[in-house]
């Protein structure tokens, strides 16, 4: 009789890897459907993992408080926990802090939709929005949502402040992604966007997500010389015209400029104030 072997330490990793993956994926999925919540059958469909998969890692996220459900809708929310791990983590990604009074000022001054994005290795995630008082609004990008680099116009303004090199490992890396979610962004339709917006000083997004959405971004310059992140301004096409597209752009020039000093003064008073630790 054949005795069943254990599975080997390495196999153990690699399925406790690939748990940990599936779970930060289903977390995410509830995360980007907002206060709106999400259906058990949204998450099978958006992880295309199995149900009895999902209801497992739901179970598991539930009894950690990462996630919710609500009795009546019996939609999923993020929970108390995650609610307690993103106000430790905002200590340390203080740019979305430091931006908030510029996104409200943005936001009344245009009218229009703010947001604030960051790069995280190849993909642009929004952390902000901060809707204006027209009536009219695009509806294209909300907090949680991600992009690969270079497609949007927060997410093209950080790719064009990269180096050369790094913009060419972006777009190669992203390829697979960008040709089947994002066609209209191939990677020299990409690398003459970068090419224009280094040029004239802003990102333009002229409707190439969504039709009659545009956008116009600007990088913000970390302390280290790296793009922290981008403040951009969303509005339909017929808000755009060239003198208003510059107009917009002058308005975060503005913004971005200061909030990287506000960024750099706060990573110098951080270091001061760690200088006597680092010496002990």
């Amino acid at each position: 009789m054949d005795v069943p072997r254990r599975p080997s330490a390495q196999s153990r990793n690699q399925s406790g890897a690939q748990s940990i993956e599936r779970a930060f994926d289903v977390m995410r999925r509830v995360a980007e459907a907002g206060v709106h919540g999400v259906r058990l059958t949204d998450l099978v469909n958006a992880t295309g993992l199995k149900q009895p998969t999902v209801s497992r890692l739901i179970g598991a996220l539930m009894r950690d408080g990462l996630i919710e459900q609500d009795s009546e809708s019996r939609r999923f929310y993020l929970g108390v926990e995650a609610f307690a791990l993103g106000a430790v983590a905002s200590a340390r990604f203080g740019i979305h802090k430091l931006a908030l009074d510029a996104l409200l000022q943005l936001a009344a001054t245009t009218e229009d939709s703010a947001f604030l994005s960051i790069p995280r290795d190849t993909v642009s995630i929004c952390l902000h929005r901060e809707e204006g008082a027209f009536p009219i609004r695009t509806q294209v990008l909300k907090a949680g949502d991600r992009y690969p680099l270079g497609v949007g116009a927060g997410s093209l303004a950080i790719l064009a402040a990269m180096p050369d090199a790094d913009v060419d490992r972006v777009i190669a890396k992203n390829a697979a992604w960008v040709a089947e979610a994002f066609p209209t962004h191939s990677p020299n339709r990409l690398r003459q966007l970068v090419i224009e917006t280094r040029r004239g000083g802003f990102a333009v997004n002229s409707g190439l997500i969504v039709s009659g959405s545009w956008g116009i971004g600007v990088a913000v310059i970390g302390a280290d010389g790296k793009p922290a992140g981008a403040l951009s301004v969303a509005a339909i096409e017929s808000r755009m015209g060239e003198s208003r597209r510059r107009e917009v752009a002058r308005l975060l020039r503005a913004a971005a400029a200061e909030l990287s000093v506000r960024l750099s003064e706060l990573h110098r008073v951080s270091r001061t104030t760690d200088a006597p630790h680092r010496r002990t």
